[in-house]
């Protein structure tokens, strides 16, 4: 998710992101303001409008998902809907089958229905000025009436069988019956993205046609939605793809055997002068050959701030997940990624052998994978 994307937050403990795309099509929608002879202004506002349909369709997904129990972790917004991130294993299985699944492919459509309908009765009980029929349907000249179309327009597109809209999902989960997960995400993406190229090439072929209200409706939506639609597919895709690497990974192929350690006994004074010295952000803490907690570099800086000196075992976590070396590179991810722990130690018989963090991660998949393509050609 991180990739081409920009965080605006935590809201109610997940993690909000917003695509790149979207922002970009704040630049379409200036222009289109632009072209018509108005204020700059309505063009965000229209883009502001569509960010409001697209968080109510979310938050109706949300409520669903809490309901349900499922964890949220943090949440992709694209012009078509929001991709969820689960917290554990155990929400993104249940997501996937039963009755969450169906709930939550049913909320999101029908949370995009009911908003619709709302903004058009307080429309047509307001005043009879604004036409709901009226063409182009989506202007920055009536934002009242490009809500409405906005959401019903998104609750329509949830219906095609692409992944990962909703009916896409449910989609998938019939391929679950007769393919493992990662074959199912991939032939559910894969029409997905078909369905998202056929939209965009349908939506240029209706440029050609002579100037038709019709062709004016349906062509930016065709275009940006079948656009959008390939993004969604494809980044699925790309998730799956990931997991299936990480999992081959174990924790030997990538942690830190030449690392440092605190003593719980060691001053916060001490430590800090031995932390200048380390590339470390994170050191385990141990009592001769056992591991009993693990503290961060900022910990120690801020309570020598705070609280002046004292020693490492009134601040270290003693709250943490041991990993063995032969533990795959998938579990680690989950559990640094729901926010428990930003290191992990990699511990046999008892005795700490590794560490693996965020910090060391990437440069470490990347050697690897040199490391593995050299193997093969030899």
């Amino acid at each position: 998710m991180r990739a081409w994307s920009f965080p605006l937050g935590r809201w109610f403990g997940v993690h909000l992101r917003i695509h790149s795309f979207f922002l970009l099509l704040l630049v379409f929608c200036v222009l289109s303001s632009n072209l018509a002879s108005l204020s700059a202004w309505r063009g965000v506002m229209l883009w502001v409008v569509l960010l409001m349909v697209v968080m109510v369709r979310e938050i109706a997904r949300l409520i669903v998902a809490a309901w349900h129990g499922l964890e949220i972790r943090s949440i992709l917004l694209l012009p078509i809907g929001g991709l969820f991130s689960w917290a554990s294993p155990d929400s993104a299985e249940r997501s996937a089958t039963g009755s969450p699944l169906i709930a939550l492919a049913v909320t999101g459509p029908l949370a995009s229905l009911l908003f619709a309908g709302l903004v058009a009765g307080l429309i047509t009980g307001a005043t009879s000025q604004v036409p709901l029929l009226a063409r182009p349907l989506v202007t920055p000249m009536h934002l009242m009436r490009s809500t409405v179309w906005l959401s019903l327009a998104i609750s329509l597109v949830h219906f095609l069988p692409a992944y990962p809209l909703d009916a896409g999902r449910l989609l998938h989960a019939y391929f679950t019956r007769t393919r493992d997960a990662a074959q199912a995400t991939r032939a559910a993406s894969g029409i997905g993205q078909m369905i998202g190229l056929a939209a965009v090439v349908a939506g240029l072929g209706l440029l050609a046609l002579p100037n038709s209200h019709f062709s004016a409706d349906l062509t930016p939506g065709l275009i940006l939605g079948g656009f959008f639609i390939f993004i969604g597919a494809q980044l699925e895709d790309q998730g799956v793809l990931f997991q299936s690497v990480v999992e081959t990974v174990r924790m030997k192929d990538v942690m830190l055997t030449d690392f440092d350690t605190l003593s719980p006994s060691d001053t916060l004074t001490d430590a800090l002068y031995r932390v200048i010295h380390s590339l470390q952000e994170d050191f385990p803490v141990v009592r001769g050959p056992n591991l009993v907690g693990v503290v961060s570099k900022q910990s120690i800086v801020q309570a020598l701030r705070s609280e002046g000196n004292g020693y490492i075992q009134g601040i270290m976590a003693r709250g943490f997940q041991v990993a063995g070396p032969d533990d795959s590179l998938g579990l680690m991810i989950r559990r640094i990624g729901a926010g428990r722990m930003s290191l992990v130690p990699v511990a046999e018989e008892g005795r700490i052998v590794g560490i693996v963090t965020w910090q060391n991660l990437s440069s470490a998949m990347g050697l690897l994978a040199e490391h593995r393509r050299l193997q093969r050609e030899s």
